[in-house]
């Protein structure tokens, strides 16, 4: 529940807006989902290493953006990046 209320925050700003993390366009995932140069740089290496595409770049970023909601951080860490390559991983697996 606590993710819902900052996405809800962070997404009042009128129509035409996502509503959740999931639903941001590309745009809002450059907008939204800044990382510094430690998580850039963790997720360029499991773009390169995985062979992801720019699309899973994206899913990558808003779920790390969940999870650093969830942590209740405003910015999006290296270890939240991390959390999530492990999960894109898990789901490549199956």
């Amino acid at each position: 529940m606590k993710g819902r209320v900052i996405q809800a925050k962070r997404f009042s700003n009128g129509p035409g807006t996502p509503g959740t993390n999931a639903r941001m366009t590309h745009k809002q995932v450059e907008k939204f989902c800044k990382l510094d140069s430690s998580g850039e740089m963790l997720l360029k290496e499991a773009m390169m290493e995985f062979g992801l595409s720019a699309r899973a770049h994206d899913k990558i970023c808003k779920v790390a953006r969940t999870i650093a909601d969830l942590a209740g951080c405003e910015d999006i860490k290296p270890e939240h990046v991390a959390e999530a390559i492990g999960y894109r991983k898990l789901d490549r697996k199956l």
